[in-house]
């Protein structure tokens, strides 16, 4: 197991912070293999079990470039304090005003600094683009949202990628789940954590089951080990792809508390699915965990 997880600076709802040890433990990982995640989102998995080679793909640009931006120097933890101590002063004084300044700013110049601020500053921390790809997420009203403590933690979560980068050969791509698996061997390593299907989705792509089963068909075709996360159940419904698309795999199970949801008693526990087309037990130590 890890000993710390490390959060990324990057915000983003259903984030697998709680799941990364188990995936860590389940993971079918060496030295030779390049890990592929198809569907980035902040990161947090990746990150932390930190391979030496991997591909980290999105189809949001602007995720993709704020991580490409910090690997290449071009932004670093001093710039990333100086903007938000700036921006976020401004913020505190014309509140939502400068909010709907900043959106408005990115949605022209698509600054990754910009992006940072409205990702941590916007209403419960989602990312939304419209039809003409603007964000579109309203304002958190938190104006004193930028404290000095909160500043300093986004800002060590930089420092951080900044000490382990130059170590990893990462290379972050924009594009579609289908280019990324089409670049992984058998050999490699895909870790996929795709937009739960059956549940709302704030991300700015949808997801049906054309595209689950499209992914399934891809993830098989490769030929590389592969960990798919999504959900099983919760106390309302159980998601019934896993015994159809996907009831081929190895299923690991564990209860995760799901942050989704404006109000309170939307955000209920959920007994989360890992779905790998190999028995983990052959990797897994530790086998307290439900296998099915």
């Amino acid at each position: 197991m890890l000993k710390k997880i490390y959060i990324p600076p990057i915000k983003i709802q259903g984030i697998k912070t709680k799941l990364v040890n188990l995936i860590s433990e389940a993971a079918y990982t060496n030295e030779n293999m390049v890990w592929y995640e198809p569907f980035m989102g902040s990161g947090v998995v990746g990150l932390n079990l930190a391979p030496k080679h991997a591909v980290f793909a999105d189809t949001n640009p602007y995720v993709i470039k704020l991580y490409t931006e910090i690997k290449n120097g071009n932004i670093n933890s001093y710039m990333v304090r100086k903007y938000l101590e700036k921006e976020g002063q401004l913020l505190a004084q014309k509140d939502e005003q400068h909010y709907y300044y900043i959106r408005d700013r990115f949605n022209e110049q698509h600054n990754p600094l910009d992006f940072l601020f409205l990702n941590r500053s916007c209403f419960n921390g989602m990312i939304r683009f419209n039809k003409n790809y603007k964000f579109n997420v309203p304002y958190g009203h938190k104006p004193e949202r930028f404290s000095k403590a909160y500043v300093t933690k986004i800002v060590n979560q930089v420092k951080h990628l900044e000490t382990i980068f130059p170590e990893k050969n990462w290379l972050f791509k924009c594009q579609s789940f289908i280019d990324t698996i089409g670049e992984a061997t058998d050999i490699d390593f895909i870790y996929c954590d795709p937009p739960y299907i059956g549940r709302h989705v704030d991300y700015y792509d949808n997801w049906d089951e054309e595209h689950e089963t499209m992914l399934r068909d891809k993830l098989y075709i490769s030929k590389a080990k592969f960990m798919l996360s999504t959900w099983d159940e919760n106390k309302y419904r159980k998601n019934p792809y896993i015994d159809t698309i996907w009831k081929d795999c190895y299923k690991l199970n564990q209860e995760h508390f799901y942050h989704v949801g404006a109000k309170e008693k939307n955000r209920n526990s959920m007994m989360e699915a890992l779905l790998m087309n190999y028995n983990p037990l052959s990797i897994r130590k530790n086998t307290n965990t439900e296998y099915n």
